[in-house]
């Protein structure tokens, strides 16, 4: 069940980003975070179909449908 309110402390953390998330050039997005594995899903598109993905030195996993990017996948999340 979904947490029906947040902390001052998580909403200032949310606010913090507010800047970045509007700032970007896709409108539409979901996440997704498995704090157990400490990864962190970025879906552009909802169904997700990557027919590709390449991985980045820097451990992000990016997901693309032939050339469009889909989606990616952030390991060590937390230690961003």
């Amino acid at each position: 069940m979904a947490q029906r309110t947040l902390s001052t402390k998580s909403l200032d953390q949310i606010f913090k980003v507010v800047p970045n998330l509007v700032g970007l050039p896709i409108r539409r997005f979901w996440t997704d975070y498995d704090a157990e594995a400490d990864v962190l899903y970025l879906s552009f598109e909802r169904p997700q179909k990557a027919t590709d993905s390449v991985m980045r030195d820097d451990g992000v996993l990016l997901r693309y449908h032939g050339k469009k990017l889909v989606g990616m996948t952030v390991f060590e999340a937390s230690k961003r």
